[in-house]
């Protein structure tokens, strides 16, 4: 395998930038753009050169997600993106009277909220909130507190997007099966970063887009839905792709697909496709256990040298892995937004914290300029003193 670092030249937002915001939306690679930009440079030139081809490229990248989350490539469906998956689920469980749904509320991601808490403002299943602190995410503890015997679904996230706490989820799944409740997870915060096994974890339902960790594009990603569910499920959007012998289109025969394939009613987004199975071949290419004890050696770098700035860090270091937040006390955290932007260090502000997500191609260099560009923003103490400087100014 070649080392991580030759990856770095795919990624032209290196060469300008300390990109530390995959969290949020990331940059691209060369090998993405080529991807969607032959794709289409070929149906300009060609108009449709074969359906066939466009479906190999489905289907490639299908098998590439499948193999990067452990499942079957019959369990993975395309969708536009997180909330879209979700909502599948929502929408489509055979919910029964009596039904609840167990979230975390308060730190959740909107797209992992908002879905359940339709389906109690219209009846359908009650949403009991799982109490976490902010800078926490669901534990299983927590969880089987919150889990009552209505409690049809468990709902999380792989990892909490404002504080980077990293979920245990095979520990949620072994309490799933005890309890006899779907887990259903938001993977959008990991998936691309970490190592997942979704049937080690007894995960039943798991959604991610690819424009984050997978280093892929916005408008594309997929659904994992295992097969002992699928059948629970009923497709909430219906067409001719949702059924068997759905390519003959001379023949009305309605008989939704026994699997993920029924979430797909119409005609794929192909040229997205293309560029999110170019991702999926990077990340493969570079391996998914590499690129996690990499990116986990540069929080850990990162948030040692922050540390020693008497910055305060999160998550507890038990549920951080590949994200970090940070804060100090003397400086508002919009101020260092702005500071590292200008020293060209790219990161997100997350309720008055900085986030910090590097990636595969982010090196030890880049943490140590990053540290260097916050000691810069931060008040100077002069020696005969104790009385605060403010950068650039006066005390």
């Amino acid at each position: 395998m070649k080392p991580l670092h030759a990856f770095r030249d795919e990624f032209p937002v290196s060469r300008t930038h300390i990109f530390l915001n995959h969290g949020g939306v990331s940059p691209t690679s060369t090998r993405v753009v080529d991807a969607v930009h032959t794709f289409m440079d070929s149906t300009a030139r060609v108009g449709r050169p074969g359906f066939d081809d466009w479906e190999s490229l489905a289907t490639d990248c299908r098998e590439r997600f499948a193999r990067l989350v452990g499942c079957a490539p019959g369990e993975v469906a395309f969708v536009r993106n997180t909330s879209h998956g979700l909502s599948l689920l929502a929408a489509g469980l055979d919910w029964r009277p009596g039904d609840r749904v167990a979230a975390a509320a308060s730190v959740e991601y909107p797209s992992n909220v908002y879905p359940w808490m339709d389906l109690e403002e219209r009846g359908v299943a009650a949403l009991d909130v799982i109490p976490v602190e902010e800078a926490g995410t669901v534990t299983v503890e927590a969880a089987a507190r919150a889990l009552r015997p209505g409690t049809r679904v468990l709902a999380v996230s792989s990892a909490q997007y404002a504080s980077g706490a990293v979920t245990d989820l095979a520990g949620l799944g072994r309490l799933c099966r005890e309890r006899g409740v779907l887990l259903c997870a938001d993977g959008i915060q990991t998936v691309g970063a970490l190592p997942l096994d979704v049937k080690k974890a007894g995960i039943h339902f798991l959604s991610a887009d690819s424009h984050k960790w997978m280093l892929g594009m916005m408008g594309i990603g997929a659904v994992f839905v295992d097969r002992s569910v699928v059948g629970n499920i009923h497709p909430p959007l219906l067409g001719w792709r949702s059924t068997t012998d759905n390519f003959n289109f001379d023949r009305v025969h309605y008989e939704l697909l026994p699997d993920a394939g029924r979430f797909e009613e119409g005609s794929l987004a192909y040229p997205l496709i293309a560029g999110f199975g170019a991702a999926l071949e990077l990340l493969e290419e570079a391996g998914i256990e590499r690129i996690a004890a990499h990116v986990c050696g540069l929080v850990e770098d990162l948030a040692g040298r922050l540390e020693r700035l008497g910055c305060e860090t999160a998550p507890d270091p038990k549920q951080r892995r590949h994200m970090l937040t940070f804060r100090h006390s003397d400086v508002p955290g919009e101020v260092l937004e702005a500071g590292l932007a200008e020293a060209g260090v790219v990161v997100s502000l997350r309720r008055g914290r900085i986030r910090v997500c590097p990636h595969l191609y982010n090196t030890i260099e880049e943490m140590e300029r990053v540290a260097g560009a916050v000691r810069a923003l931060l008040p100077r103490v002069h020696p005969a003193s104790p009385t605060a400087v403010k950068p650039g100014g006066t005390a």
